[in-house]
């Protein structure tokens, strides 16, 4: 809570609200954005006052537009922490007691992760990496006899899967991507040039002329950290290169090729003229390599779903995975017949990733981004569900 008596509103790191709203703290989230940015992306129960720092603040009016009195608790939050910083000032100026104001705002939110340790066989380590507000997910693997660790599907943010690593004494040792992502920049290549250490994709890759070298991996070619195996199951449909990786034979990385409630979308690098293509190929990878693993598989994802207005599918900083019999007995676009799958995989496909284009671009190696434009290309949640 805010000190009643201080002369400014507390500054909160994007961290500390994800600490508030996990520990259930009573507050009321005040977002300034114009109604186009509010609508396309926030967090959930956030309420909007559309605040600009050279327009006149008014306290009753915004008591009036809010429903928020003096004594409230208050949270302000922007897309970069400004206006909603100067919000915060007017609120305190005007006697509100219990001002807290977001650092860095939306932009700071989409940099927030959490770190779940994945219930596993006693020989593999699993951290599952949750990037809260986009709901991408990255992977370590590791030997936690040797202490030898891959990093599979690393965001562009590599320090978290460094600190992850350090804080439990691995060490890097392989790289791997399970395809070029549409929605978000991969650190994969980062992160293996940092750590001198090699970077892995599946050879099919090599089909849409990647602008970089790495090491690739044939169909059911295995890798290993330590005595742990990680074999390269093809998974194509999503994008022609998808490779799942099966780690032990006890569990299996899908990236966008499954979900635990969806699969992936197949027009993004198809086209929607062939997307039919991709979706049946997508159907062939499911039934012909996923579903044909044993029932007792652990399915680890590359997303969860997270809409707009900041709902989730699941509860994150749990983990997040099902099994191949759930899969094959629960969810229900599975039990289609091909013909089926395809049409409805056609007729799902939700509005395309924002700027997934040049992401695109930038995955394969072709173009670069700074800092800033990164931040704005990745701002919003994922959209790489077929549904």
């Amino acid at each position: 809570m805010g000190d009643s008596t201080a002369a400014s509103p507390t500054d909160i790191s994007a961290d500390k609200l994800k600490r508030l709203i996990d520990d259930g703290e009573t507050f009321w989230l005040v977002d300034t954005r114009d109604d186009e940015s509010f609508e396309g992306w926030r967090l959930a129960d956030a309420m909007q006052f559309v605040y600009k720092p050279d327009h006149e603040f008014d306290a009753e009016a915004f008591s009036a537009a809010t429903g928020l009195d003096r004594d409230d608790p208050i949270v302000t939050i922007c897309a970069k922490g400004e206006s909603s910083r100067f919000l915060a000032d007017e609120l305190i100026d005007a006697g509100f007691t219990d001002i807290r104001h977001v650092d860095g705002g939306m932009r700071a939110w989409s940099a927030v992760y959490d770190v779940v340790e994945v219930e596993s066989d006693a020989n593999v380590d699993i951290v599952q990496l949750q990037r809260r507000a986009k709901g991408c997910m990255g992977y370590l693997i590791a030997d936690p006899d040797t202490g030898a660790a891959a990093a599979i599907d690393p965001t562009r943010h590599t320090e978290e899967f460094r600190d992850a690593a350090a804080a439990r004494g691995l060490r890097i040792e392989r790289v791997l991507d399970t395809h070029i992502h549409a929605d978000h920049i991969s650190g994969g290549r980062r992160l293996a040039e940092g750590l001198d250490v090699p970077y892995h994709l599946g050879e099919r890759v090599d089909e849409r002329d990647p602008g970089f070298e790495y090491e690739p991996l044939g169909r059911n070619e295995v890798v290993t950290v330590g005595d742990v195996e990680i074999k390269a199951v093809f998974t194509p449909g999503h994008t022609s290169g998808m490779a799942s990786y099966l780690v032990d034979g006890m569990a299996i990385l899908t990236g966008d090729t499954v979900f635990v409630d969806s699969v992936g979308r197949t027009e993004l690098q198809f086209g929607d003229a062939d997307a039919a293509s991709g979706a049946e190929l997508l159907y062939d990878s499911l039934h012909g390599s996923v579903l044909a693993e044993p029932d007792p598989i652990t399915v680890l994802p590359g997303h969860f779903s997270v809409t707009d207005d900041g709902k989730y599918g699941v509860e994150p900083g749990t983990e997040v995975s099902t099994t191949i019999r759930a899969l094959r007995t629960e969810l229900p676009l599975l039990r289609r017949d091909r013909d089926g799958f395809v049409e409805y995989i056609l007729e799902t496909a939700p509005e395309k990733p924002p700027n997934y284009e040049r992401i695109i671009a930038i995955n394969r190696g072709r173009s670069t981004a700074e800092e800033g434009e990164a931040i704005e290309l990745e701002l919003g949640p994922n959209r790489c569900a077929a549904e």
